[in-house]
C-alpha cells in the first residue's frame, strides 16, 4: 500500500484534474493523488488519510478560493500537520501573504498560473526530498526554495 500523498486543492475542478495528471504522469505510482475543491473537503481528506496511516507529502493549493482562502487554509494545516510541505498555484495573491506564509508556515514554492509542468515538478520535487530527510531523522538547514516568478515565466 501506497503511505504518502499529496493533494492538489483548487475550486476549479479542471485545475485539480490537470495537476493530478501531470504528478501522476512524472511520478507514477509512487503515491496517492487526492484532489479537492474547497479547504474543508481538503482538511477532511489529509484527517482521514493520516487516519488511515498514510501522510500527506506535499499540497498544491490555490491561493484565491471562495470562503477560505489558499493561506487561511495553508496556515491551518500547519497547526495540525507541520510537517505537510506546501505550494501555493495563484493567478492572484498578495506578496505580502505569500512572504507570511513563507516564513511562518513554510510554503515551499510559489507557482503562477498558467505554471509550467517542469515548475509544478521541480517545486514538488523539492518537497518530496526534504520530506525524505525529515522522515529519515536526518536534520539538514538548507532547505532549496523552488518559487518560481514571473520572471521566470
Amino acid at each position: 500500500m501506497i503511505k504518502q500523498a499529496i493533494l492538489c486543492v483548487d475550486d476549479e475542478a479542471i485545475i485539480v484534474l490537470s495537476l493530478k495528471q501531470e504528478l501522476k504522469g512524472h511520478f507514477k505510482d509512487r503515491f496517492l493523488y487526492e484532489t479537492a475543491l474547497n479547504a474543508n473537503e481538503a482538511m477532511e481528506i489529509i484527517d482521514e488519510l493520516a487516519a488511515d496511516g498514510v501522510t500527506v507529502i506535499a499540497i498544491i493549493s490555490d491561493w484565491l478560493m471562495p470562503g477560505v482562502k489558499g493561506d487561511e487554509f495553508l496556515e491551518r494545516v500547519h497547526k495540525r500537520y507541520p510537517g505537510i510541505r506546501s505550494i501555493i498555484i495563484t493567478g492572484h495573491a498578495e506578496e505580502k501573504s505569500l512572504e507570511r506564509l513563507k516564513a511562518e508556515c513554510g510554503l515551499r514554492a510559489v507557482l503562477r498560473k498558467p505554471w509550467r509542468a517542469r515548475d509544478l515538478i521541480a517545486a514538488v520535487e523539492s518537497c518530496v526530498t526534504d520530506a525524505s530527510v525529515t522522515d529519515a531523522s536526518v536534520t539538514d538547514a538548507s532547505v532549496t526554495d523552488a518559487s518560481v516568478t514571473d520572471a521566470d515565466v
